[in-house]
């Protein structure tokens, strides 16, 4: 890839101006300038490729956390402040455009014909490129598109999708037939991947009735054969599987299949038809399937079981299907969770998580006579970090524990507190049990009798984590609470969920290869399910060991000569 050069000045021209400046007085400059030099080394970038613009400056700079950089909140929003002060500054001095590079007369002529607010916002950045660039109006074309697109990828905090993209192509080609005088020439837009085909009004009578009889069994309680219960779906299940449906039904129809013969479910799961949607799904994805491809297979030979009208012949065709989807589907975890657990394993990301249940408790302290409900709140978050950090349950058993039932003192008073779940409150049917030690049994304690009596406003209900309108705390709400914390306090974005991960990530680090204990503490039936989400993980430890035996004969081969 080759350097890219910026179209306008850089953090160290401003640097230079501020350093030459005879009417700044000398601790402003110093101030200044130390605080451009801290900023661009946070975003790791030399200070030659950051434009000196705070509108292009603003949101890499804004993102930036305190945890991360290595210092403390306030010295970072000094930073910060100055950083602005700075660049507000410069461009006063300089006549710095506040949207970028300074436009040509033949572009300022086209700009000023644009009438449309949003349409004059999506081409400014592409103008003030092609100014810059020398590049005139008439000769734009795919080619100056995707120089300006990797620009905008380099130096600023712009999408840079095929949205991104589609969206300036769009007001382009708008102006272009509208505006006298406007180059010709279109630009190609980026095709949406919309939801076309007919609507659930126009799908037959019987294939509606079926759909809605499937989605209403989703939400039924049943029994397998073996008698055992099996739990409802959630409502975004079954919102999602409508929306599989629905898709499925309309690709077919793209696919040259009349929507008249679609007359049922059956009629949409048979393999002559399912076959042929999943098939064009797959040339969507490329080579290899994606997960949603992949999972189609076996979602249509579920319902197609569940139906009971098909014939062995036509289930084992869906068999086969499912079974040609499956040797492509990957182990492991999703990039995103990937991210985090790279950012967990990194030196002092853990540590400062492991850190905040106490910060947050101290805080709770200094609120508590001037604001006790904030307090109380305050301490409730810290007591489910506490608990996700030893117990890594998941999101409904944390809301759900109940004092004397799930949290419970086996051994009497004065002794540690147990959480355990019976099988049947698991969501895969597995008991848990987690002792807690005396830390965290004071930690609890502390919230129990000193904060919890105030979020229960006057109910007498056992959950540890009461809500605010009766009840436990709802999920969503304590979850983005936990989040929020966390990332406020660490730089680290962690759902409740990812705590899972996390737990498995750092045990694997420190125990390369024992899969059983972190199967135990997740509450996996199965050591595959372990292995399958958490065998990447050594991968990264096993580079991380691998260098540093690389590094120790580095050393030793120095020491030698």
């Amino acid at each position: 890839m080759t350097e890219i050069n910026l179209i306008e000045p850089s953090f160290e021209a401003a640097l230079k101006a501020i350093e030459r400046a005879t009417d700044l007085p000398p601790q402003k400059r110093a101030q200044w300038a130390s605080a451009l030099r801290q900023i661009a080394k946070a975003l790791d970038r030399p200070m030659e490729c950051l434009p000196a613009r705070w509108t292009a400056a603003r949101f890499p700079i804004e993102r930036l956390h305190h945890a991360e950089v290595g210092c403390n909140a306030k010295t970072l929003a000094n930073q910060k402040s100055n950083v602005k002060a700075a660049l507000r500054w410069f461009a006063n001095e300089t006549a710095v455009p506040s949207r970028g590079a300074p436009l040509s007369p033949a572009w300022q002529m086209l700009r000023g014909k644009i009438t449309d607010r949003r349409g004059r916002a999506r081409l400014s950045g592409l103008m003030r490129y092609c100014s810059a660039r020398g590049i005139a109006p008439a000769a734009v074309e795919e080619g100056v598109m995707d120089l300006f697109m990797r620009y905008r990828a380099e130096t600023t905090a712009l999408a840079t999708n095929a949205a991104a993209r589609r969206a300036i192509a769009r007001a382009w080609n708008a102006c272009s037939a509208t505006i006298e005088g406007w180059p010709s020439q279109q630009l190609v837009e980026p095709p949406v991947k919309a939801a076309i085909g007919p609507a659930w009004e126009d799908f037959p009578e019987g294939l509606r009735r079926d759909i809605i009889a499937h989605l209403d069994g989703m939400t039924a309680r049943k029994r397998r054969l073996n008698g055992k219960r099996l739990r409802p779906c959630k409502p975004s299940t079954v919102k999602t599987r409508r929306a599989e449906l629905l898709a499925a039904v309309r690709l077919a129809v793209r696919l040259g299949i009349p929507i008249e013969s679609l007359t049922s479910l059956h009629a949409l799961i048979h393999p002559d038809v399912s076959e042929r949607v999943i098939d064009a799904y797959w040339v969507e994805d490329g080579e290899e399937p994606r997960v949603y491809t992949i999972d189609l297979g076996w979602k249509f030979l579920a319902i197609a079981r569940q139906l009971g009208t098909f014939a062995a012949g036509e289930l084992e065709r869906l068999d086969d299907i499912r079974a040609s989807l499956e040797i492509h589907r990957r182990g492991g975890m999703t990039e995103k969770n990937l991210a985090m657990i790279r950012q967990v394993l990194s030196d002092g990301v853990w540590e400062r998580v492991c850190e905040l249940p106490v910060l947050l408790m101290r805080q709770a302290r200094l609120h508590r006579e001037h604001a006790p409900v904030k307090a109380a709140v305050t301490a409730q978050i810290a007591v489910g970090i506490a608990i996700l950090l030893f117990a890594p349950v998941r999101l409904a058993n944390l809301c759900s524990i109940r004092l004397d039932e799930n949290l419970t003192k086996p051994g009497g008073n004065g002794t540690s507190y147990v959480l355990s779940f019976p099988h049947y409150d698991v969501k895969n049917r597995v008991d848990l049990v987690c002792p807690f030690d005396d830390e965290l049994t004071l930690l609890i304690n502390e919230y129990i009798h000193d904060y919890r009596p105030i979020l229960l406003r006057g109910s007498n209900e056992p959950w540890l984590f009461p809500g605010e309108a009766g009840g436990h705390k709802t999920n969503n709400t304590f979850s983005e609470q936990i989040t929020e914390r966390v990332v406020t306090a660490t730089g680290l974005f962690l759902t409740v969920h990812q705590f899972r991960h996390a737990a498995a990530a750092i045990w694997l680090k420190h125990h390369p290869g024992d899969y059983e204990t972190p199967r135990r503490v997740l509450g996996h039936r199965s050591i595959q399910t372990t292995i399958r989400f958490y065998c990447g993980l050594e991968t990264i430890q096993a580079n991380t060991m691998f260098g540093n035996v690389i590094r120790g004969l580095m050393k030793s081969e120095t020491e030698d000569a």
